[in-house]
């Protein structure tokens, strides 16, 4: 078969094309952004009429792709780690339901090279009691997303794909498998599965429970998970995912001396794990994230032999796994490398010259130096890189910089300052805005138009083109939406309409619009 050289991402995406998928609903978010812009790119795809859509936010994307199974099909939903928060209504409901055909991926971020937080999807997985994979190489990723669909249709249940950044954002060679057709048009056996009224659910949570015992024996029969023999027993070692490489690499002929459970596919082993436990005198568990397999494991092994990793911080909690974190775990010699020169100095990022944002953010640092006691509560995008030029006060995530600023100014913080990109606010703003309008709260909201999600890469925002109409729909007085194109030569007229919408006692929207500078070059050079 064709052999490919793929990120992890671009795996997954050609997986979920050659499995038959019908539809992938998505919302930009590094590290995953790149799969739904992979399917949205592929000439196969659009020949095979695969519907690839960028969502408002993450919540209708996977809930777009649940209507996409009720009518039998196959289906992808792609986000980062904290997109799983802002879906986890249907994400839950669809585990309950027994949703057939659905793939939901979830890039996690450790190290936030990217992100808020290190939030481990896992613990989602499992508290939403659904099978989970988590590919230790791109292979393995574009493998498991022909068994996650297998699996889900065979057992009556959406399956989690777990990657990290590092197996995202890396090569390797793929062999493809021979494509299948998309699923034919069917209506659901049970139709009242997605109707969920207390009677339907109570029956349909009992069932998830019923079901567990049967997601547990493919964990230990898929050939996913592996039990290897080693010579030493002093340790047994757990891996999972992406950590077997970290283990491996210490190793130059590739064999580890210790027992080893890869693990790449969840509900846990149970019984190679027991086994492992039985036959060693203590276990390592190396995962890339929050130590989720070690308090499990743990949990049921009890309170015998010692288990260690990194909820005892063997390896710390925080930051990425890698070879030498586990060779220190090991009691291994961990090679260093040549110090960093004294001259080379942290840079940190900044926005682009020529940015639109930085002609808003020295408007606002203008008005706001006049008032002592105000605040400005930035939100999710580049713009809070505004934080460098000491524009804003708070970022905490998606859509909160307005309910944060409505908040504030109830409890009688004046001005109340409001920044959000156009993309956030048709991901998440656009409620928070109407809950000011609601309570009449006194806030300026700056929603900086730059014509696309710039973060992300240059995907496409939901609001685009529509932020006044939007804005009039939910209540702003028509009068108080004030449009300016942020340019040097604007600087005054920018500083007098945020001081006029300062002095108003109510909602106003200032709407700074000017093209981001790297989507514009796009546009010149098409």
């Amino acid at each position: 078969m064709q052999k490919l050289l793929l990120l992890g991402d671009e795996a997954i995406a050609q997986a979920f094309i050659d499995a038959g998928g019908s539809a992938i609903n998505s919302y930009p978010g590094t590290p995953s952004t790149q799969i739904t812009e992979y399917v949205m790119k592929s000439k196969d795809a659009q020949a095979k009429g695969v519907i690839a859509n960028w969502c408002a936010n993450e919540k209708t994307a996977l809930e777009a792709s649940i209507g996409v199974a009720y009518a039998g099909k196959r289906a992808m939903t792609c986000m980062k780690h904290v997109g799983l928060n802002v879906c986890g209504d249907p994400f839950m409901n669809a585990a309950i339901i027994g949703t057939k055909g659905v793939v939901i991926v979830v890039a996690d971020d450790p190290s936030m090279f990217s992100s808020q937080d290190e939030q481990d999807s896992r613990f989602y997985g499992h508290w939403a009691m659904i099978p989970m994979l988590e590919p230790s190489n791109q292979q393995e990723a574009y493998d498991m997303v022909f068994y996650g669909y297998e699996i889900s249709e065979n057992l009556g249940t959406p399956v989690l794909l777990r990657i990290p950044t590092r197996l995202a954002h890396s090569r390797a060679g793929v062999v493809r498998k021979p494509a299948r057709a998309q699923n034919d048009l069917k209506e659901p056996a049970d139709a009242s599965s997605f109707v969920l009224l207390p009677v339907n659910a109570k029956r349909l949570y009992r069932n998830l429970i019923d079901k567990q015992a049967s997601f547990t024996q493919a964990s230990e029969t898929s050939g996913y998970n592996q039990y290897i023999a080693g010579t030493d027993k002093k340790i047994g070692i757990i891996t999972t995912g992406i950590a077997y490489n970290y283990l491996m690499e210490n190793f130059k002929d590739g064999k580890c001396p210790y027992p080893v459970v890869k693990v790449t596919q969840y509900p846990l082993p149970f019984n190679m794990i027991n086994k492992l436990y039985d036959e060693c005198e203590e276990i390592l568990v190396l995962e890339d994230g929050q130590p989720f397999v070690e308090e499990l494991v743990k949990g049921f092994l009890g309170k015998g032999k010692r288990v260690f990793g990194r909820l005892d911080e063997t390896i710390r909690r925080d930051g990425e796994l890698n070879a030498e974190k586990v060779a220190k775990a090991l009691g291994m010699p961990v090679p260093s490398g040549a110090a960093v020169p004294s001259v080379v100095t942290n840079r940190p990022p900044a926005l682009c010259q020529g940015c639109p944002h930085i002609d808003s953010y020295t408007a606002l640092n203008a008005v706001m130096a006049n008032y002592k006691d105000g605040k400005v509560f930035g939100d999710i995008g580049c713009y809070t890189l505004g934080f460098n030029m000491k524009a804003i006060n708070t970022t905490v995530c998606m859509g909160a910089s307005i309910t944060m600023a409505k908040g504030a100014a109830e409890v009688g913080i004046f001005p109340s300052v409001a920044v959000i990109g156009d993309g956030t606010f048709g991901h998440s703003g656009i409620t928070g805005l109407l809950d000011c309008v609601n309570e009449k709260a006194n806030v300026v909201v700056m929603i900086l138009d730059n014509d696309i999600t710039a973060m992300t890469g240059g995907q496409p925002s939901s609001a685009h083109c529509k932020i006044a109409e939007i804005c009039k729909g939910l209540g702003v007085d028509p009068a108080h939406i004030r449009t300016i194109e942020p340019l040097k030569k604007n600087h005054e007229e920018f500083v007098k309409i945020l001081e006029e919408e300062i002095a108003y006692n109510g909602v106003s929207v200032v709407i700074p619009r000017r093209t981001c500078l790297v989507e514009l070059k796009k546009h010149l050079k098409k």
